[in-house]
């Protein structure tokens, strides 16, 4: 199969989550492990694709709809511009309803400030490449209401969920993506943008690197650091990958680190770490920025064995096995497959 059929096949697996809305569900309405919602950090990456291929009208309107939840919780988020949120629940969430645009109440970490980081920082990179998206003054005040939002909560020392979301740490992968996005808006200019809030979120990265948390030595969330958000030095990133290379990858996938528990097949929770499969496409594209296209082509020819028969990339496969969870397709994989077919072979 040729590229151009191949990367249109993952495009069409990535269409049916598309809602009316124009948000993403994470994987199919038909899943019963709660992945038929709508993750800011997911939509993040799942329009990535779309961006690579060109679709901007399908881009625009996800991000559209991100900047209408945010309009939609503006008093919320403006209250936390000037007081220092203390519950969870008076974060911004991370996942919402595609629908209603409403948040979702179970108590789970949902403090995930990479996942405001990971909005503003592809609102401020469409600025800059002349495809912005905001669509009036509205947009434009929501947006600095973000930035002011993410520095108030002090996002270089304030523990949240990461990635995961799961326990509340100090994540260098959510620093580094609230310093990636100030650091764009700061470029791209328009916004008010608080040097001080850069130093202090550079200061506290380069302390914790290239640890990803006081508890994680090394995590595959870290590589957002090199891609999308391009923020570490070319020494630091190699090392990032070294240490993750030598410590999470396996044949189907890449673990999220030690002793993860999350479809860990030993019950107690050790050494049968799930294999997450877009973090061969991940590595893909880090080896390439890298300039090392012998092992970005290794690794996407290891996430092209991901695919099912049925031409589609799951969440994650158990530990040394051929069985992949219930959320396939995962749409975070369908499109940084995408964007490593895009990135390794461009």
């Amino acid at each position: 199969m040729q590229q151009d059929q191949i990367i249109q096949r993952h495009l069409d697996n990535l269409r049916k989550l598309i809602t009316p809305t124009g948000l993403f569900l994470a994987s199919s309405k038909n899943v019963e492990t709660g992945y038929d919602k709508a993750w800011l950090r997911d939509n993040v990456y799942e329009a990535l694709a779309f961006e690579y291929a060109g679709e901007w009208d399908v881009v625009a309107k996800a991000y559209h709809t991100l900047l209408d939840i945010f309009d939609k919780h503006i008093d919320k988020i403006n209250w936390a511009t000037t007081n220092k949120p203390f519950e969870s629940w008076q974060f911004i969430h991370a996942r919402y309803n595609p629908e209603t645009l409403e948040e979702f109440w179970e108590s789970w970490g949902n403090k995930q400030h990479d996942a405001v980081g990971a909005v503003l920082f592809k609102l401020a990179d469409f600025e800059a490449k002349g495809r912005s998206v905001l669509r009036d003054d509205t947009d434009r005040r929501t947006v600095q209401t973000l930035i002011y939002y993410i520095c108030n909560v002090e996002y270089w020392h304030d523990a949240d969920s990461g990635m995961w979301e799961e326990n509340e740490e100090v994540h260098a992968s959510s620093i580094g993506a609230v310093v990636a996005a100030l650091k764009k808006w700061k470029e791209v200019g328009g916004m008010d943008v608080d040097q001080d809030a850069i130093d202090r979120g550079e200061a506290a990265l380069l302390a914790l690197l290239p640890r990803e948390s006081e508890a994680k030595f090394t995590d595959l969330a870290l590589l957002s650091l090199i891609y999308p958000y391009n923020v570490v030095s070319p020494d630091m990133a190699q090392q990032i990958v070294d240490n993750l290379v030598y410590h999470l990858t396996k044949e189907k996938g890449v673990m999220r680190y030690k002793f993860d528990a999350y479809y860990n097949k030993n019950v107690d929770g050790y050494s049968e770490e799930a294999e997450w499969c877009f973090g061969l496409s991940w590595l893909a594209i880090a080896y390439k920025m890298l300039g090392n296209n012998d092992e970005a082509e290794h690794y996407l020819q290891k996430a092209a064995e991901t695919v099912t028969k049925d031409g589609k990339i799951p969440e994650l496969y158990m530990s040394h096995s051929d069985e992949a969870n219930e959320n396939t397709p995962l749409g975070w994989s369908e499109s940084m497959y995408v964007a490593a077919l895009y990135e390794v072979n461009k």
